[in-house]
């Protein structure tokens, strides 16, 4: 849980603190241990043992990352951090590097081990009270322990790694040289909950009820009596932050709904409705159909598309807040992996800033004007997709709008490769509403993550009635993921694809052929732009 500006942190101490080394996982550590109902917060590797001092959490851990401990330049952590005296689980890499700073000797594995391997137990106490023998465990390294530092002893091992977990118990340090952090690693939870509950002695005080009760005791200081401008999108993000801002300030929350579009079709009617008709939150509706297609005019290049659309959705904002205002601030449904997402290089360990090689920029966090005339508002900034859901549930945000998948804030722009134009969103919209009604059809839309169309700058030759087309093939998209972080392509069945592929052909004028994209992620994204 990290923030950008000091107004969007928590002010809670970490319970648990994750010092990041470059790994993918970084974050499913801390959504792990959030899950056990503790406050944890991922700071980067070069966050000093003066800085954690004065956090003052109960414990750390040491993330896993693509380097070697023994290479020049590796990543390493301040050597003071050893003298905290609080418990600390290294991960992988993590653990490398305690047994190299603490005097111990890694080296290149005379034989890697990647994926899943069975985990032999030697001593089932402490870090692994109730981990079963022979516990399926997820390897991913290519180095070992050569020699343990003095003080520290063997836990458990695996066939081609002597030291699989080891453990110095009176200072307690601990290693593991697999992820616990992941669902294939049976027994990884309960490792997570031995070091977080037993070894690091916390209490479960991180709930859903405690973080609203918490972001509305921080929206209303950080508000005052001013005014909020909201952009609703109609997404969960913007829709559950509607609800918290509305039950935090009242009346004085303004939602405005920028119809882009971009939208999904019958999406900006349903919207307006939905909120003003039905929940009584004011809703401001602006039709910029025309005024920000213009802007991608000629447009091919998806970060410039994500950060035109950002910087005319902030002008349009300050131009219409100008006529509804004055406002102060402008509240945004900006999650935690938009954020790492759109992270620099580097890491600031007094403001939390990730240690990332940036993937693409989000609207509501990359494509920012450096004039913006706005306070920004972003109190879900620290939450995953799910933890969102359930704050929205918790909320009473209906089921049709909790429910609902993830929708990109550049909407259909960034689903439309190359120039975006007309044409192209009315065959999209079409081609993605077959979509999401066969999905849903099939009792398949709460199952799966993300199920959209995506529309290729190319078209092929086809044939229809005896006669030759030349149209745009759609891309079927559908993927299943925890948490927007990792995703796995959704395996549909084949009678439903036939079902799409031929509802899109014959129903979508303009489209000719359907493809369907089984990539994982990574290496790629979910969404294509």
């Amino acid at each position: 849980m990290t923030s950008i500006d000091a107004t969007s942190q928590s002010s809670r101490r970490p319970a648990i603190v994750i010092l990041d080394f470059g790994s993918q996982y970084s974050e499913l550590i801390a959504r792990r241990v959030r899950e056990t109902e503790v406050f944890s917060l991922v700071l980067g590797y070069t966050t000093t043992a003066e800085e954690l001092r004065q956090l003052a959490p109960r414990g750390l851990i040491l993330s896993g990352g693509p380097n070697s401990v023994y290479e020049e330049g590796a990543p390493v952590c301040d050597p003071e951090i050893w003298e905290l005296g609080i418990p600390v689980l290294g991960v992988c890499y993590g653990m490398q590097l305690m047994v190299q700073q603490l005097g111990g000797s890694v080296v290149a594995a005379g034989r890697a081990e990647y994926g899943k391997a069975p985990l032999h137990v030697d001593d089932p106490i402490g870090l692994l009270t109730n981990v079963e023998n022979g516990s399926t465990m997820w390897m991913s390294h290519g180095d070992s322990v050569e020699r343990l530092p003095d003080g520290f002893g063997r836990l458990a091992h695996t066939d081609n790694t002597p030291e699989a977990v080891i453990a110095h118990q009176e200072r307690r340090l601990y290693g593991v040289q697999f992820h616990p952090e992941v669902v294939h690693s049976s027994c990884g939870m309960a490792m997570i909950r031995n070091f977080v509950y037993h070894i690091c002695g916390c209490e479960a005080d991180w709930t859903t009820a405690t973080f609203i009760d918490e972001a509305l005791a921080e929206v209303r200081e950080q508000v005052g009596d001013k005014r909020v401008l909201l952009a609703l999108s109609g997404g969960v993000d913007s829709s559950t932050l509607a609800f918290l801002l509305h039950r935090a300030i009242g009346d004085r929350l303004t939602c405005m709904f920028i119809d882009q579009g971009f939208m999904r079709k019958g999406e900006p009617e349903f919207l307006v409705e939905f909120f003003d008709k039905r929940f009584h939150i004011n809703v401001e509706y602006i039709n910029a159909r025309e005024r920000f297609i213009s802007k991608l005019a000629g447009v091919t290049d998806p970060e410039e598309k994500r950060k035109l659309i950002g910087t005319e959705f902030i002008r349009v904002f300050e131009e219409e807040s100008k006529r509804l205002g004055p406002f102060d601030f402008l509240a945004q449904g900006t999650l935690y992996p938009d954020v790492i997402e759109s992270a620099g290089t580097n890491i600031d360990p007094k403001t939390g800033e990730r240690v990332a090689v940036k993937i693409k920029s989000h609207h509501n966090v990359g494509g920012l004007p450096k004039d913006l005339q706005f306070k920004l508002v972003e109190p879900l900034r620290r939450l995953f997709k799910d933890e969102v859901r359930k704050v929205g549930r918790s909320l009473g945000l209906p089921a049709e709008i909790v429910g609902r998948q993830p929708f990109p804030g550049p909407g259909l722009a960034i689903r439309i490769l190359g120039e975006v134009t007309s044409e192209k969103l009315n065959i999209l919209r079409d081609a993605d509403l077959v979509v999401r009604e066969e999905i849903r059809a099939a009792g398949l839309y709460d199952q799966i993550w993300q199920a959209f169309a995506v529309l290729l700058p190319v078209r092929s030759v086809g044939v229809m009635g005896d006669k030759r087309t030349y149209a745009f093939p759609v891309v079927l998209r559908c993927v299943s993921s925890e948490d927007g972080m990792t995703a796995d392509w959704s395996r549909l069945p084949y009678d439903l694809m036939e079902k799409i592929s031929n509802r899109i052909v014959n129903e979508v004028k303009g489209v000719n052929r359907v493809v369907m994209d089984i990539t994982s992620k990574p290496p790629g994204t979910i969404e294509w732009e």
